[in-house]
């Protein structure tokens, strides 16, 4: 007889009732006694989530974000500057700079030359975007996207900056958004976590810029909330696998035995990281199913594997977890985070950022294009972008064929796609050196703000109660992006 078993008998009908009239242990103890009561019966109904929410249709059900980590430069993909060419090697003028703060990597530079791009422009589709040659596949859907051309953001260096956009805070404690997204509107996959996170390394030649945890971490909310990230070797989650000698029958025995007492302490205590561990092993336990059949790739066609490129069947590459975030949107998994680590080129940009678009273009064109012929597009919404972007002017040597670039907050393109966003759209414009802003300037909290619209969520309403403050994704701060909205 299992433990379980034996506390079942223990507990009498009035014990029951008792113990779990108020609290987490109703929840958790009737998972150990009908465990569908708890996990449901394996639909798509949505479950978790705050009550009244969505606060209004949603147009997206799931988001899939494509973090470039780094900073791609705008100035060499998507902010066409042609007169650049008349200024190059020039410095830049006090009058676009106006007293902007700048890293320390080139603070101490004498002069601040303009490097226009080497690369080529042309226009694309009945848009007519202007997309880089570095950008051959995404130049295919540019009807399918909109390329946001005038992002800013309050951070100039990684850390704060990549903090700001995933949580919409420079210092490090708040949840991200994904935890968000996932504590207002629960899941609709009792399989699998509602939040995934995958890591693709570099394609160019120079360091990393690391990313930290918490950057897909719950902050003060519940931890269960938090991102799960998948790994590409091993078990693609940590101790997913039953160590030798323990059959899955064992394993759910010991599960039950462990959340009958997880139960009886959360009654006593409230504390909800109780809850969230009981829940947590629950998922675990049906991981250990539902991975598996999410990460074997045999059943998919050639012609997708070619569709997504040479890199897609080699796991951890970008190819692979753009396929790999695909099959987790089929699912309905609500928020992959997918990061694509190696955007910073400070130097010798030219060879470092020609390897960095090779390795996304086609996967990130190929996602697109295949949510929209499996009919997932409409309500998935897809973004693709940095935590900035990179300077007008040269850090280093300026030569006819290499330069490298800064750190650039106040303009950088992203682009969206599906989910309610307006396709073939391009918005915003900057000036003649990509420096400022002179139309549509879309801010990092009004992008936020955009992106839980689309999933039917008012940004100024889903909060949480944190020592005394209501906080929110969006501070205090962000408008809605109406030109963006179909």
């Amino acid at each position: 007889m299992s433990f379980a078993d034996e506390l079942h008998q223990t507990l009498t009908r009035r014990h029951f009732f008792g113990k779990t009239a108020t609290g987490i242990g109703a929840a958790a103890l009737a998972s150990i006694v009908n465990p569908e009561l708890f996990g449901g019966t394996g639909d798509d109904s949505q479950f978790g989530g705050l009550a009244g929410l969505p606060h209004f249709a949603p147009k997206a059900k799931r988001v899939v974000f494509l973090h470039q980590s780094g900073g791609p430069s705008q100035i060499d993909l998507f902010d066409y500057k042609p007169k650049l060419a008349e200024y190059q090697g020039a410095d830049l003028p006090g009058s676009i700079r106006m007293g902007q703060r700048i890293t320390g990597m080139t603070s101490g530079q004498s002069t601040l030359p303009v490097a226009k791009s080497i690369f080529k422009f042309e226009r694309y589709g009945q848009s007519g975007a202007w997309v880089s040659e570095l950008m051959p596949h995404t130049a295919k859907i540019v009807d399918d996207i909109a390329i946001v051309k005038t992002v800013w953001t309050d951070a100039i260096n990684h850390d704060p900056a990549i903090t700001f956009i995933q949580s919409g805070f420079q210092q490090p404690g708040r949840p991200s958004m994904g935890a968000w997204i996932s504590y207002g509107l629960g899941s609709e996959n009792r399989e699998l976590p509602s939040f995934v996170v995958l890591i693709s390394q570099q394609s160019g030649l120079n360091t990393d810029q690391p990313l930290f945890s918490r950057l897909w971490g719950s902050g003060f909310l519940p931890s269960k909330y938090q991102g799960v990230q998948f790994r590409s070797t091993g078990d693609p989650v940590l101790y997913l696998s039953n160590p030798p000698g323990i059959e899955p029958s064992t394993r759910r025995d010991i599960i039950d035995s462990v959340n009958a007492l997880n139960a009886i302490q959360a009654e006593a205590f409230h504390d909800p990281e109780i809850e969230t561990r009981i829940s947590q092993y629950e998922m675990a336990f049906k991981m250990q199913t539902s991975v598996p059949e999410l990460m074997d790739f045999s059943k998919e066609p050639n012609h997708i594997f070619e569709m997504y490129g040479p890199d897609s069947r080699k796991p951890g590459t970008y190819a692979s977890h753009c396929l790999l975030a695909r099959r987790l949107l089929e699912r309905n998994v609500r928020f992959v985070q997918l990061y694509k680590r190696g955007w910073d080129q400070h130097n010798d940009l030219p060879r470092d950022l020609a390897m960095q678009a090779q390795s996304v273009d086609q996967p990130s064109a190929a996602l697109v294009a295949d949510l929209k012929q499996r009919g997932l597009l409409d309500d998935t919404l897809v973004i693709w972008g940095g935590e900035f972007g990179r300077t007008v002017y040269c850090q280093g040597k300026l030569t006819d064929t290499n330069y490298g670039r800064d750190h650039h907050p106040r303009c950088f393109s992203m682009w969206m796609a599906g989910g309610g966003i307006k396709p073939g759209l391009v918005l915003g414009e900057t000036d003649d050196y990509s420096y400022n802003s002179v139309a549509d300037p879309v801010h990092i909290h009004d992008l936020q703000a955009t992106i839980l619209n689309r999933l039917g969520i008012d940004h100024k309403k889903l909060t949480y109660k944190f020592q005394g403050r209501h906080f929110r994704l969006t501070d205090v701060a962000g408008n809605v992006v109406d030109k963006l909205l179909v």
